[in-house]
């Protein structure tokens, strides 16, 4: 059977199940989908809604159950079966070539021919097309692995609609995107729904999900619990059935950081590229967030300050002494450990056990000659993730095994292992669900009150002002507000935006 690809089709599942080294994942899961809904699946980390997702797209294959569109049962074993009905996967780990341009990978392996020609120039007039559609703004002639997460994301979205994808399956879409953004994109699914695409939506902004979709499916623990209706379901009401009880998601309120607190960390005019002259201090105990559109160097000026990119101008201190080669290495040494955007890309060794990825950065530290001491590794991986909470059924399991929520936990576990002075954090809880997030948050505020200084980037506006003692706001690399704890989140999006403008 091959999907009409000028219509949606209906769809089916019927007892889906899959199982990770004998742990469950999904358990019979039975779900229908209508031609042209946007469908919001919802639930906790681990609670399985990437998995189905993943086996809707051709990523994964189900171990039991069956899949149906239209009626008629199909056999989705590649994300080219997926393509061919019509169906097209956009991930959390992303899926594109990063050496390649835009254009290349929108097209990839389906310019368009005339003969053995490819037609450069008509393809090109699409992409422009497809970019006025979605209101994105990209530059189709730009490397994809020199672009933001955000926007390699938007990349995907534009792949997946010169492909004709009838049913777009949207896994975390706006976690890392700007407050302008998410509306354009949560807008762009009210659009393609209207002309009769269906949207499988995942995201744990639960207002985004009821703002857009016509039905929500929460699923815990690898059970279907309830599908309804979103206009008769609150926030309150998914989070209660998502983990089976009620849980405060309020934001924990930071301790004052003492006036006679010693600067732990500080920079003075920090340039590279995006990044055009910042200058900033933390003091022990202190929570700095960092704001600003995407391209406004929030990224950047972390990895600056960590030596993950070398500065043209300006100098990073440490506890007053200035770290003199702005490599990551010098930067460990003098206490700065840095959580980056992307735990796939940047974080984790997605191959190699939970053990072995907490274990990493500290591994020096137990080594004697050429030997690691394994008890004493062992008893501090089991100590940190207790602390951290990672839920993880085996330590010597794979990491890509664990949900989004528990590889972020790893990953902080991973650091904390150094006990550093500073901790850059970039998106701390981009693609993790309601409970971890709040974990997270108490985790960083309890750092700080021990006496680290934190330094936190976050697409999320009311997160940072709920986190930090002080927001300082980026523009086109420069910092153009500095706000402190109680401002509005309209005030610090102005300032983003250039609607305003206020001396630090």
């Amino acid at each position: 059977m091959t999907t009409d690809v000028n219509r949606a089709p209906s769809i089916s599942v019927r007892g889906i199940g899959k199982s990770y080294s004998g742990v469950s994942v999904l358990r019979g899961v039975d779900l229908d989908i209508a031609p042209g809904e946007v469908h919001g699946l919802v639930g906790e980390n681990g609670a399985g809604k990437s998995t189905l997702l993943k086996i809707l797209g051709g990523a994964i294959r189900a171990d039991d159950g069956t899949i149906s569109f239209d009626g008629e049962q199909v056999t989705i074993a590649s994300p080219r079966d997926a393509i061919a009905h019509g169906v097209s996967l956009i991930s959390q780990e992303g899926a594109l070539v990063p050496a390649l341009s835009v254009l290349d990978n929108v097209f990839l392996a389906q310019w368009s021919q005339r003969g053995s020609w490819i037609r450069a120039r008509h393809d090109k007039r699409r992409l422009a097309e497809l970019i006025e559609l979605t209101g994105f703004t990209v530059d189709p002639a730009e490397r994809v692995d020199r672009l933001p997460i955000g926007v390699q994301q938007q990349v995907e979205i534009l792949r997946s609609l010169a492909r004709g994808a009838r049913v777009l399956a949207l896994d975390e879409p706006t976690a890392v995107l700007s407050e302008h953004e998410k509306e354009n994109l949560l807008g762009l699914i009210r659009r393609l729904a209207a002309n009769g695409t269906t949207i499988i939506l995942i995201s744990h902004f639960l207002d985004e999900v009821l703002s857009v979709a016509d039905r929500v499916t929460v699923l815990r623990d690898g059970n279907l619990i309830r599908t309804g209706k979103a206009e008769e379901t609150s926030p309150r009401d998914l989070v209660a059935q998502m983990v089976g009880r009620e849980i405060d998601v309020l934001y924990p309120d930071p301790d004052p950081v003492p006036a006679d607190a010693a600067v732990v960390l500080s920079a003075r005019g920090l340039r590279r590229g995006l990044v055009q002259g910042v200058d900033l201090e933390v003091r022990a105990g202190e929570i700095l967030g960092i704001a600003g559109l995407v391209g406004s160097g929030r990224t950047e000026t972390l990895r600056l300050l960590f030596g993950a990119d070398k500065a043209t101008e300006g100098v990073v201190e440490v506890d007053g002494a200035a770290l003199k080669r702005g490599t990551p290495r010098h930067a460990m040494a003098a206490g700065v450990a840095m959580v980056p955007e992307s735990r796939k890309e940047q974080g984790l060794v997605m191959v190699r056990s939970v053990a072995e990825n907490v274990a990493l950065s500290s591994l020096p530290g137990r080594r004697v000659g050429p030997f690691v001491r394994k008890k004493t590794e062992r008893d501090a991986v089991g100590e940190i993730s207790k602390t951290v909470d990672i839920r993880a059924a085996n330590p010597a399991a794979a990491i890509e095994t664990l949900s989004g929520g528990n590889q972020q936990k790893a990953l902080f576990a991973k650091w904390l292992l150094r006990s550093p002075r500073v901790l850059l954090i970039d998106e701390p809880t981009r693609g993790v669900d309601v409970a971890a997030k709040t974990q997270i948050h108490h985790l960083i505020t309890e750092l700080a009150r021990d006496g680290m200084a934190v330094v936190c980037v976050s697409s999320e506006i009311e997160e940072l002002l709920a986190l930090s003692h002080r927001v300082l706001v980026l523009r086109h690399g420069r910092p153009v507000g500095e706000y402190p704890r109680g401002t509005t989140p309209e005030t610090v999006i102005s300032a983003a935006f250039g609607d305003q403008e206020v001396s630090p």
